[in-house]
C-alpha cells in the first residue's frame, strides 16, 4: 500500500464507477458544487492564492519550529531519535509540513507508525486523509480507545488499523472522532473567490477591458480601421504624448472607457474573500499580503504577528501536536514542547531591555540569555550565576555588610 496516497485505484475509466454527479465529485476529491457553480475540493482550493498562502504560512512556520522533548517536572532536555529523523526519505521539516497541510485542508492528519521487532515506533509515514475513514467500536484490550481507521489500499481493499498503528491529529471538530475540514466549511466563500478569479480572467481574455473607443461617422473596412488605430497609437500613445492635444479628422471622435461602478464592487468582493480566508484559517491579513486596511511596518505589525502566535498558531495547531506526540510517541515521563522564543522575541532593542530586566532581577543567568539567542554558553561556571540588584552581587549575599554568599556561609559555620 502506498502510504502517501500517490497512486489511486479510483479512475473515471473504471466501468464499475457510474458517471453520476456524486461519483464524479468523489473522484475529484470529495468536494461538492457550491452556489457559485465552482467545484471546491481540498486540493483544488489551493488554486485560490489566499488559501495557498494561508496554508503555506501555518504549515511552514509550524514545521520549522524546534520541537524539543523534556523530562516531566524538569527542564532537562532529552533526545528522541524518532522526532529528529522520523522518515527514511523526508526530512523532519518536510514530514511535519505535510502533516500540517493535511490538517489545514482536510481537518485531519493520519501518520502510519512503523515499528521494529521490539514494538518501538521507529518511522512515521504520512497517509493522504482522503484514503482514511474513521469509525468507533466498543473499547477492548486490543483497542482501548475504540477508534478504528479504515485505510484504502492501492487495489481498493480497505485495511483495518487502530491507534496502535495510526497517529491521528484532528483539527477542530464536534464529535470527538474526526476534525472538520476548513475547506468544506468555507466552501461557499472559497468557491466565490475562485469564481471571481475565473470571471476576471474571462473579462480580460475577452478584450472587454479597453481604454477607449475611436468612433467615426462612416463605415470602415478592416484595413482602414487598422490604419486608424495604428495612426492613433503612433501619434498619441506613450509617455511623450501625455497632456498633448489630439486632433481628429474625418468625423472621428475618441470616447474613453472607465471602469463601471459595478466592476469596482467586483474588485472589492475579491478583496473581501481574502479577508474571509484569513478569518477561516486564523491568519492575519498582512501575512496574506493584504495590507490595505492595516499597518505594514513598525510595532503594529509586530503586535499582530505576536497575536497570531498567541491566539491562533499556538493553541490551534502547535499545542494539539505537542500533546498527541506526548501521548502516543514518547516514553512515560517525557513531554514535547515547541520553542517559540524565536517567533515571540522582538527587535534587538526590545530584547536587550527584556534581557537586562530579567538579568537584574536574578531570573536569568548569562547562559539563559545566550541560549535564547542561539549562542554557545559560558563554560567556566560563571555563566550560570544568578545576580541580584545592589552592585549585582551573587544571589543570596548582603552587599551592605560587605559579604558574599560564600563568606556568609563561612560565618554561619
Amino acid at each position: 500500500m502506498s502510504l502517501f496516497g500517490l497512486f489511486e485505484s479510483r479512475s473515471v475509466e473504471n466501468p464499475a464507477k457510474p458517471l453520476t454527479a456524486s461519483s464524479l465529485s468523489s473522484l475529484l476529491g470529495g468536494g461538492m458544487p457550491v452556489t457559485a457553480g465552482v467545484q471546491v475540493t481540498e486540493t483544488g482550493a489551493l488554486a485560490m492564492p489566499s488559501v495557498w498562502r494561508a496554508v503555506s504560512v501555518v504549515a511552514n512556520v509550524a514545521a520549522s519550529l524546534p520541537l524539543h522533548t523534556y523530562k516531566v517536572g524538569t527542564k532537562d532536555r532529552t533526545s528522541v531519535d524518532l522526532l529528529s529523523n522520523p522518515h527514511p526519505e523526508l526530512t523532519r521539516f518536510e514530514l511535519w509540513r505535510l502533516v500540517y497541510v493535511h490538517r489545514l485542508l482536510w481537518g485531519n492528519a493520519y501518520v502510519q507508525k512503523v515499528r521494529n521487532g521490539a514494538g518501538q515506533v521507529v518511522q512515521l509515514w504520512p497517509i493522504r486523509p482522503d484514503r482514511v475513514k474513521v469509525e468507533r467500536e466498543p473499547p477492548s484490550s486490543a483497542n482501548p480507545g475504540g477508534k478504528v481507521f479504515w485505510v484504502q489500499a492501492e487495489d481498493g481493499a480497505r485495511v483495518r488499523r487502530t491507534s496502535k498503528e495510526i497517529l491521528h491529529l484532528p483539527a477542530l471538530g464536534y464529535d470527538g472522532v474526526t476534525g472538520c475540514s476548513p475547506i468544506r466549511e468555507a466552501a461557499q466563500g472559497i468557491g466565490l473567490g475562485i469564481a471571481a478569479e475565473r470571471a476576471a480572467g474571462r473579462l480580460y481574455g475577452s478584450g472587454n477591458m479597453i481604454s477607449g473607443v475611436l468612433q467615426t461617422e462612416q463605415r470602415l473596412t478592416l484595413d482602414q480601421a487598422a490604419n486608424l488605430k495604428a495612426n492613433w497609437k503612433a501619434r498619441y500613445g506613450g509617455a511623450q504624448a501625455a497632456h498633448d492635444v489630439a486632433i481628429l479628422d474625418s468625423g472621428a471622435s475618441f470616447h474613453p472607457v472607465t471602469m463601471p461602478y459595478k466592476d469596482s464592487q467586483f474588485l472589492e468582493s475579491r478583496m473581501f474573500q481574502v479577508t474571509e480566508v484569513a478569518r477561516m484559517f486564523g491568519v492575519p491579513p498582512f501575512l496574506l499580503m493584504a495590507t490595505e486596511k492595516s499597518t505594514s511596518w513598525g510595532t503594529g505589525l509586530e503586535q499582530q504577528a505576536q497575536g497570531f502566535v498567541t491566539w491562533d498558531l499556538g493553541p490551534t495547531w502547535l499545542t494539539p501536536t505537542e500533546q498527541r506526540i506526548e501521548k502516543e510517541l514518547l516514553p512515560t515521563g517525557q513531554y514535547a514542547k515547541y520553542q517559540l522564543g524565536g517567533l515571540l522575541r522582538g527587535d534587538s532593542a526590545a530584547r536587550a531591555l527584556f534581557y537586562r530586566a530579567m538579568r537584574d532581577t536574578g531570573a536569568f543567568t548569562a547562559n539563559n540569555i545566550l541560549a535564547l539567542e542561539d549562542m554557545p554558553p559560558i563554560t567556566d561556571g560563571t555563566g550560570d550565576t544568578h545576580l541580584q540588584p545592589m552592585a549585582m552581587a551573587p544571589l543570596g549575599s548582603d552587599p551592605t555588610r560587605g559579604e558574599t554568599k560564600e563568606g556568609s556561609d563561612a560565618e554561619d559555620d
